[in-house]
């Protein structure tokens, strides 16, 4: 049996995987990342925020990406109650980046592992992680199955899992606990864009409102090319009738605004559900190891964090591990998992109240309050670890605070025009 001696084992080569693949070879780490798929492959976690080109670029993974002609975005568009809501990521509080990318994620991820292979990181794909066992000093002894069928067993020192819907570590070491996200699932596939609108409407990625507890995502590529999928609560998502192209048809006839412009419109392909898209895990990191991205958290798709949650943890991990592998010392749980928890908590109220209407209520009103909405914008843009902006300093509070004010301000006008 093939035995290799590494210093970091990655799973997985997502954007999560190939931003702390690409920190790690640069420093001069001898690393290898497994990945069961083959690219190009679909998968899921097609519009990024602003902040995560801050990874790509500084793990010199950006100039490739640019040449791939991704449909750019710059900002998010809500329709609420058939009124649309705009948020221009020029107009944030935060600095930082002002845009990013809307991208099929087949090319985004192929991009981003042929710049690594060019680079010279070992990227193996076909290659499924079967066994992991970690000893009391955090080295491990990881057994694959390689894509030609034979087994290897891979010893290192750390292991990053950035295996995102795979969860390899969780599963495998039993790490997986309930999210606090109330359950949810998605439905969705790809269309031909052939009744695509001319101008800004037709690249606009959208978030169509139906009620408080389902939406419509609308995502446009540029190589015409559209996703589109429902996200609802798991137990209305369960009821519907019929088979996955039939549910998705049925879902969407309620919506006003893009009915008719995907309408007879076949789908790509059957469309995908994935039920309870919220995960959590009891921990982020262990002697020897690091969940990054959807491995360890993944909250709901209303506000596009994956991708970006997937390369922060993964550069930050990227970084402890360069650290530690130094002889530095390093404090996981205060640098790695309380940093990385105090921009997920950011999100996750804003899911929660999304979900409660508070934040649906903050939004209809948004335009009442420049201000406001830079603040709220810079959240939506990624940038949920900047406590100088009041709405990630005091989230917990200033969100339900916000609609409360809302909910007098309404009733008072009400009782004045009565």
């Amino acid at each position: 049996m093939l035995e290799e001696q590494l210093e970091v084992l990655i799973i997985g080569a997502g954007p999560s995987g190939c931003v702390a693949a690409g920190y790690l070879h640069n420093k001069g780490f001898k690393i290898k990342v497994v990945e069961k798929s083959t690219f190009p492959r679909f998968v899921i976690g097609e519009s990024l925020l602003p902040r995560c080109m801050e990874h790509f670029e500084e793990t010199g993974l950006l100039n490739c990406l640019k040449i791939e002609g991704f449909q750019e975005k710059h900002g998010a568009r809500f329709l609420i109650d058939g009124k649309p809501v705009h948020f221009d990521f020029a107009k944030k509080f935060s600095e930082g980046w002002n845009w990013t990318w809307q991208v099929p994620r087949a090319d985004f991820d192929h991009a981003l592992t042929r710049q690594l292979e060019e680079y010279g990181v070992n990227i193996d794909f076909g290659c499924e992680v079967t066994h992991v066992a970690i000893d009391a000093e955090g080295n491990s002894k990881t057994t694959v199955t390689q894509s030609d069928g034979s087994e290897a067993v891979l010893n290192s020192k750390f292991i990053i899992d950035a295996s995102g819907h795979g969860r390899v570590l969780p599963r495998l070491l039993h790490l997986d606990v309930k999210s606090s996200i109330p359950d949810h699932s998605s439905i969705f596939t790809h269309v031909k864009d052939v009744n695509r609108p001319e101008g800004i409407e037709g690249t606009l990625i959208t978030f169509d409102i139906i009620d408080l507890n389902t939406w419509l995502w609308v995502i446009p590529f540029s190589n015409g090319m559209c996703s589109i999928g429902y996200v609802g609560a798991t137990d209305f998502m369960e009821s519907l009738q019929g088979s996955p192209t039939e549910k998705l048809q049925q879902l969407m006839e309620r919506s006003g605004h893009y009915a008719k412009r995907f309408q007879h419109i076949p789908y790509e392909f059957e469309p995908v559900m994935i039920k309870n898209v919220a995960k959590s895990v009891a921990t982020m990191w262990g002697k020897g190891f690091a969940l990054t991205g959807n491995s360890a958290e993944f909250l709901d798709p209303v506000f596009s964090s994956g991708v970006t949650f997937a390369t922060e943890s993964g550069l930050m991990a990227a970084k402890l591990i360069a650290k530690e592998l130094k002889g530095k010392r390093v404090n996981w749980q205060t640098d790695y998992e309380n940093y990385m928890r105090a921009g997920i908590d950011v999100f996750a109220t804003y899911v929660k109240e999304w979900y409660s209407g508070n934040l649906q209520k903050i939004f209809s009103h948004a335009d009442n309050n420049p201000e406001i909405k830079s603040q709220i914008c810079a959240v939506l843009a990624g940038y949920v670890w900047d406590t100088e902006n009041p709405f990630v300093a005091k989230h917990d509070r200033l969100v339900k605070a916000l609609a409360r004010v809302i909910e007098l301000q309404s009733s008072n006008k009400e009782n004045l025009s009565g």
